[in-house]
């Protein structure tokens, strides 16, 4: 499979990753195909509005039972903050692809 040539975020997240806040964004296998050293362009989920290009500097899998206080920092939020929100988006999921990336 090819990897795809764009990412989106929630609109709240434009900020963070703007800011370099949010460098890692945590998605299901199906999102799992982006390739380090690739650079993807980034846009909003809600209106798809691009605000910009990242580089991908890794992609690796992680439990859910995994996470911890790093990837939270990471993600901006507290950990408690951050397995609320993957089990809103993805219930019951117990592996998670890791992509972390840099604004260019």
């Amino acid at each position: 499979m090819n990897p795809p040539s764009s990412i989106t975020f929630f609109s709240r997240f434009e900020a963070d990753i703007l800011a370099g806040n949010k460098t890692i964004t945590l998605r299901d296998e199906s999102e799992s195909y982006y390739q380090a050293g690739q650079r993807v362009s980034v846009s909003n989920l809600e209106d798809g509005r691009c605000y910009g290009e990242l580089d991908i500097l890794s992609v690796s899998r992680v439990a859910y039972d995994d996470l911890n206080d790093t990837h939270a920092e990471q993600e901006n939020m507290s950990l408690a903050e951050l397995k609320t929100l993957i089990r809103q988006i993805y219930p019951g999921i117990e592996a998670l692809y890791l992509i972390h990336f840099k604004l260019v």
